[in-house]
């Protein structure tokens, strides 16, 4: 009897026989039991309340609940004893340094007939568990997703160094249908947390009611047991998705049993069949993990008739709310004061973007994500919008936002400097559209084109004229060099060779010879 209780149908077959007179071995042998089995059957009907017409006319629930009810646990004075102090014993358990064992110490004190420490340990367990009763969800479909990282990772290896790259495990699961969901990632960190979760939803092909995480750092700033502050990157993913995040509470297993069962199956049923095989990038190894997941989803579930899948799509899936068309992008939140260039600097771009020059020294908001920067007022209102760029040291400008000087300065452009020096003079313009036609990016030419208009506009013009003339007979367009010529008496230049005077003799100098 101390194993599986038999069926009632079997039950009350056997009392049908025994009332025929049948005997004990012959009941045994004619239900395929042990005799054992069949004397302790007989010895609770002789010794109950019930005769056996009584017990036939029962419905089945009712028969076992008369026949196993249960016996009193514990019989003897020593637990009549020891159970008026269990919840004293209990009370200073949580003191600090107070043992099981001293308190089993203590208790034998108390008495002369005591339990062993076991037996105590085991009245102590009990009553604590009758004192916390586990906590029996029944789940909903569509109404929760339970999330966590598996505790062991996953791995491959990086083709150009041969070193082995650990990825964590991102593990979901739906508690109604249990249908789960596994992918590798870099890391912990919440932007990868983000990602997996972006694709979870994905996979399932919509949003539950409520995403409940464990307190991980990726997702949970500060865990509490009533009030957790939640990450604001998930805060807005569950915005745009619809849906809300209740974590589960700290140190407390069985809120998230559910998700810590899939993560069993997944080793079994993921890590297992993977062990022996080889990955080279991320890529192939998540394919790899998806495989083995549609296989676990599609498994038969023990005891029941359909698989984990089956259920998703007769019985939840429709239940989920339905996903936006644009898949969530992480938001990034900053306070920063705009520049005297009327730009913001966003460090992790390393990279300037502009703001309407009256916001000059003010401070701003930024919020941005993978695609876009916005950039707000103190009232809320969006001041500028720019595609998010990563190029280090560069400047998105919209001309809009500047001043008229500092439009006319982003506006240069080779043909605008022509354009003012053919108002000027010819051979400026000459001068200027030569500049241009050296091998250099047309950017860096504009501050000489900016020096040479302003030695114009500084400088008689027939001694302007001269000087650029000289400069485009030597072939040098510098700033510098025009701006000797005018300074150092011009009109001693007005043959190459006189630029390019020859080294002075005298006793030191080294002729051809001396190298060979």
């Amino acid at each position: 009897m101390a194993g599986k209780i038999k069926r009632m149908s079997q039950v009350k077959q056997l009392l049908l026989l025994y009332k025929q007179g049948k005997a004990k071995k012959t009941i045994a042998r004619a239900l395929g039991m042990s005799k054992n089995t069949v004397k302790t059957y007989l010895y609770k009907i002789d010794g109950g309340k019930f005769s056996i017409d009584e017990l036939l006319k029962m419905e089945d629930p009712k028969l076992e609940a008369t026949l196993f009810s249960g016996n009193p646990s514990f019989k003897d004075e020593r637990y009549e004893h020891l159970k008026n102090q269990l919840d004293y014993y209990t009370s200073e358990l949580n003191k600090t340094g107070v043992t099981r064992g001293l308190l089993w110490r203590e208790y034998q004190q108390t008495t002369t007939n005591a339990y062993s420490y076991t037996q105590f340990c085991h009245h102590l367990n009990q009553h604590n568990k009758s004192r916390k009763p586990s906590l029996n969800l029944d789940h909903k479909a569509g109404e929760k997703l339970f999330v966590d990282f598996a505790g062991k990772t996953l791995s491959y290896i990086d083709r150009e160094t041969g070193n082995r790259i650990e990825c964590q495990v991102f593990v979901a699961c739906l508690p109604y249908s249990d249908y789960g969901f596994a992918m590798a990632v870099p890391s912990q960190k919440m932007e990868d947390f983000i990602h997996a979760m972006v694709c979870c939803l994905n996979f399932f092909g919509g949003a539950p009611k409520t995403i409940v995480p464990d307190n991980l750092k990726s997702a949970i700033v500060k865990a509490n047991n009533y009030e957790p502050t939640i990450n604001q990157a998930l805060d807005d993913l569950a915005v745009h998705y619809k849906t809300t995040v209740t974590p589960t509470r700290p140190a407390k297993p069985k809120d998230k049993a559910l998700v810590e069962n899939q993560v069993k199956l997944i080793y079994i049923r993921a890590y297992a069949p993977l062990r022996n095989r080889k990955f080279f990038d991320l890529a192939s190894l998540n394919e790899a993990i998806m495989e083995q997941v549609k296989l676990h989803n599609q498994t038969r579930m023990q005891q029941k008739n359909y698989c984990r899948e089956e259920k998703f799509l007769a019985d939840e899936k429709t239940r989920l709310t339905a996903l936006p068309e644009k898949s969530f992008e992480i938001k990034y939140y900053k306070t920063l004061k705009a520049n005297t260039n009327n730009h913001v600097y966003i460090t992790a771009d390393k990279h300037y973007y502009s703001v309407p020059y009256v916001y000059i020294g003010q401070k701003v908001a930024v919020i941005y994500t993978r695609s876009l920067v916005k950039i707000y007022n103190k009232k809320g209102d969006v001041i500028a919008v720019h595609a998010r760029s990563k190029i280090p040291g560069r400047y998105s400008t919209q001309s809009d936002h500047l001043c008229s000087q500092h439009q006319h300065y982003i506006s240069r452009s080779p043909e605008y400097y022509l354009e003012k020096a053919k108002r000027m003079n010819p051979t400026l313009y000459r001068l200027i559209d030569l500049v241009f036609k050296q091998d250099r990016y047309p950017e860096q030419l504009y501050k000489t084109c900016d020096g040479l208009l302003s030695l114009s506009r500084k400088t008689d013009p027939e001694l302007f004229r001269h000087a650029c003339e000289t400069a485009i007979s030597f072939e040098k367009y510098s700033y510098m060099f025009i701006k000797n010529i005018i300074e150092k008496n011009p009109y001693q230049y007005t043959e190459k060779e006189e630029i390019s005077k020859p080294l002075p003799t005298h006793k030191n100098t080294r002729g051809a010879d001396y190298y060979e």
